[in-house]
């Protein structure tokens, strides 16, 4: 009687068992929105890492588009040095990962600084990228670095400043575990995000650039898909602390609309996703720690649309 009258209990209990476990794998299994056909490649920007103290740069990036099926790689690069510098290593990098994971071509996607970077190794080597995305890239340079650029060449006033910008380059390396070894350059790191800098590195590797002040560039160049995104609020979240620096750096832009780093115009290349996202520099990269704003489409949401959209695209 006793064993006849838990029977039912029992079943109940392992059905209801089995169903949440295929419940949960169904919840944690990919649904391929991510699956893209070639690796997607992160390339980090100026004094940036891979992970720093178990903290990732692209702040919950990577695994939101791996959960549902793409390949990533997070790359990491000098933290300051000159965007053909940068490409070089970061070219390196790219041939490791196409002979690691069987596939011919990678999309790469980079942020700030990475946006001259992963332009220069698709402009040198096509054959190896099948996209790129900037994301808050200063393409046209940067007003701030052509504020700080005002301090006199050669003047004692530039060396300091370049050493205490080097010496924190040193020690994100060191904090981050990297491999590399390449020395901190902080003046080639300006003269690449300067306007002038930037001019002269689109001279030599124009692809995907508008040929108007605002405008969008190629959407299509030595087969390489050219796409772009940032955003425009320098100030976003109370909460957030980097927010006060942004913030003081977005003042020298003037009136021109800016992440804080960036010029709205400036970031402009390829086919332009949106250019006026409620972000600023960092919440572009879902940093500091996700306090990004709440009246905006999370930034990770964001990657994981684009990461679909280039995957529609065959890429």
């Amino acid at each position: 009687m006793r064993r006849t009258a838990w029977l039912p209990v029992t079943v109940g209990l392992v059905a209801g068992m089995t169903l949440a476990t295929q419940a949960q794998a169904f919840w944690f299994s990919s649904s391929g929105y991510t699956k893209t056909q070639y690796p997607i490649v992160l390339s980090h920007g100026m004094l940036g890492f891979d992970s720093l103290l178990g903290v990732d740069y692209w702040f919950g990036i990577p695994g939101a588009l791996r959960k549902d099926g793409a390949k990533v790689y997070v790359t990491e690069v000098s933290q300051l040095d000159t965007s053909e510098a940068r490409g070089e290593q970061l070219l390196a990098q790219v041939e490791e990962i196409v002979a690691i994971s069987g596939k011919p071509r990678v999309n790469l996607i980079g942020h700030s600084h990475g946006g001259p970077t992963v332009r220069y190794v698709a402009a040198v080597r096509p054959d190896l990228v099948a996209s790129v995305t900037s994301v808050g890239a200063p393409h046209k340079g940067s007003a701030t670095a052509d504020f700080i650029r005002n301090v006199p060449e050669g003047s004692a006033g530039e060396a300091m400043l370049a050493g205490i910008v080097n010496g924190l380059g040193g020690l994100i390396n060191f904090l981050s575990g990297s491999s590399s070894t390449t020395p901190q350059n902080a003046l080639g790191t300006l003269e690449s995000l300067n306007s002038a800098g930037a001019a002269r590195f689109n001279a030599r590797f124009p692809q995907g650039l508008p040929t108007s002040a605002c405008g969008e560039g190629a959407y299509v160049v030595n087969g390489v898909r050219y796409y772009s995104w940032s955003g425009t609020s320098p100030v976003t979240n109370i909460l957030d602390p980097a927010d006060l620096m942004l913030g003081a750096t977005a003042l020298t832009f003037g009136f021109e609309a800016n992440d804080g780093l960036v010029g709205r115009c400036s970031s402009r290349m390829g086919m332009v996703i949106r250019d006026n996202y409620r972000m600023n520099h960092l919440d572009e990269v879902n940093q500091t720690f996700g306090l990004t704003s709440l009246f905006e489409t999370s930034p990770v949401s964001v990657y994981r649309q684009h990461a679909n959209r280039l995957k529609r695209a065959g890429l």
